[in-house]
């Protein structure tokens, strides 16, 4: 997958909480930290993700982002 932003880091969801409209996603990556994002349910539930799977925190300036390969 090509995208233009440049601040990406890789991790692991370690955790999903749904609401009725936005999700958070905890993701572990490699150096010992934890990032939280909160998303769309409707995001979580196309790029299908759930614990355990490999995904990418792409950083804006203004807003956190997630990518999957699908």
């Amino acid at each position: 997958m090509k995208i233009s932003a440049r601040n990406q880091i890789v991790g692991k969801v370690i955790s999903i909480e749904k609401k009725q409209v936005a999700a958070s996603v905890k993701i572990e990556v490699t150096e010992p930290a934890t990032l939280t994002t909160v998303i769309t349910v409707e995001a979580v539930d196309e790029l299908n993700i759930k614990p355990g799977d490999t995904i990418e925190v792409v950083v804006k300036a203004t807003e956190v982002m997630v990518a999957k390969e699908l």
